[in-house]
């Protein structure tokens, strides 16, 4: 039985998909994280857990909880995680970070929350976070589509996951055993369950991606002001949001009494040794300084304005996902320090809307133009890491590693600046006029 073109086109590129997500695996479990191991190493942070490094703290200091009570903001607790991700606790001879470098940096409460991991050995607990990580973000992809209302055929649903799990963001996270993943899988069955109307499970959802409170701030600020705007049916929604961030609060006040300004004197010290946010980050030092805080300012108040303009949106409508999209890619811009690549899968949703849904808006030749440079800025991982492998057995390792070891990760830093302003137009420009009255006839 022939099949027909279009079947034979999605087969093609599902295979070239698969080919090239392939070599971006490859390219990053062996050739871009041993020289990072390397680079670690000479810097004197070797000799500890590589995989699984960023859960590491929440398993370590659960367990001295469990077992000893121990407060997991103190400089022993700091002292004794050291240890165990480089081998030995650092010293003020080592310029390249603080003494307080990798000090417990999450809310309290993430202990209580993961306690169950806390009874395993870290080596069980690697391979069991290995497994749940890459199935939870394939299965916000499949939320995101519900959300956004768009539909995915096999092809194209296969075709995203891979190149979701596949993408240097997301590779980083499972590498790391980042909680953004899970954060970023909690957000988007929030955000599913308040799209079927079942606020109290969206409000309860959405509080637990408090571990991770920089990636939701923005998002839970429009959330509240959508619900303010029509209290008598929404308000389920505050109800479920802080009954559980108060039974989350609560608990671990109990367990810790003073561990909210510990947290909070912990994150002033991690911003000096962390990279600022992007928009500062990309400027440099010295512009970096004087213009940085001014445009995250301005990004911010941008952002709230227009949370609260767009609070009376459906949770249906063509605008209420527009504007989730645009304050997760703001989010991205603003808020996650430059370094935390891994959190970038908040621009989930923003680029399935844009990868699916594009056309259904005004397209005004800015906008195919920075179409046209983002798409690039997304693929070029994908494009380049078939090429680095290709010209490993060319070149010498000193000539590799200046010219080409770097290459497919060298757009990562602009993806979210090109998706911030896509939508941005998107949400300025609207939808056609044909798409507007068929959304009114249904």
């Amino acid at each position: 039985m022939s099949t027909s073109p279009v079947v034979r086109r999605s087969r093609g590129v599902l295979c070239i998909v698969i080919v090239c997500a392939a070599c971006m695996v490859y390219y990053h479990l062996a050739l871009f994280v041993p020289r990072a191991k390397e680079v670690r190493a000479a810097q004197g942070f070797g000799n500890g857990y590589s995989l699984g490094a960023d859960f590491y703290p929440i398993w370590f200091t659960t367990r001295e909880a469990l077992a000893y009570h121990r407060d997991p903001y103190s400089p022993e607790m700091t002292r004794q995680i050291q240890v165990g991700l480089f081998g030995r606790p650092l010293d003020a001879s080592n310029p390249a970070a603080p003494l307080n470098y990798r000090a417990f940096a999450y809310p309290a409460f993430a202990d209580i929350l993961f306690w169950p991991f806390a009874l395993l050995p870290f080596s069980v607990v690697r391979i069991v976070l290995a497994l749940i990580l890459p199935v939870v973000t394939a299965l916000s992809i499949l939320l995101w589509l519900r959300i956004l209302r768009l539909r995915a055929g096999p092809a194209i649903l296969t075709a995203l996951i891979l190149l979701t799990l596949s993408s240097y963001a997301v590779l980083e996270g499972l590498f790391a055993e980042q909680m953004g993943l899970l954060a970023g899988f909690l957000l988007a069955a929030s955000l599913a369950a308040l799209v079927r109307e079942r606020l109290f499970l969206s409000g309860s959802l959405l509080a637990l991606t408090l571990i991770k409170p920089q990636m939701i701030l923005l998002i839970t600020a429009y959330l509240l002001f959508w619900s303010l705007a029509r209290w008598r049916a929404r308000w389920r929604f505050v109800a479920g949001f802080l009954f559980v961030s108060g039974l989350l609060l609560a608990s671990s006040l109990l367990v810790w009494p003073r561990w909210i300004p510990e947290w909070l004197g912990v994150m002033f010290c991690y911003r000096q040794y962390s990279t600022p946010p992007l928009v500062w980050y990309l400027l440099g030092n010295q512009a970096g300084s004087r213009l940085g805080p001014i445009l995250i300012a301005t990004l911010l108040a941008s952002a709230l304005a227009l949370a609260w303009r767009m609070r009376h949106a459906s949770a249906t409508s063509a605008e209420f996902v527009l504007t989730l999209s645009l304050l997760l890619a703001i989010t991205a811009i603003t808020l996650l320090p430059g370094h935390a690549v891994y959190d970038h899968v908040v621009l989930l949703p923003g680029v399935i809307l844009i990868a699916l849904s594009w056309r259904d808006f005004v397209v005004s030749p800015p906008f195919r133009v920075i179409l046209g440079v983002t798409a690039l800025a997304v693929f070029w991982q994908w494009i380049s890491a078939p090429v680095v492998i290709a010209t490993r057995p060319m070149l010498s390792q000193d000539l590799f590693i200046s010219t080409m070891l770097t290459l497919p990760i060298r757009a990562a830093a602009s993806i979210p600046f090109g998706v911030g302003a896509l939508l941005s137009l998107m949400m300025w420009q609207g939808p056609h006029k044909k798409t507007r009255d068929e959304n009114g006839k249904k």
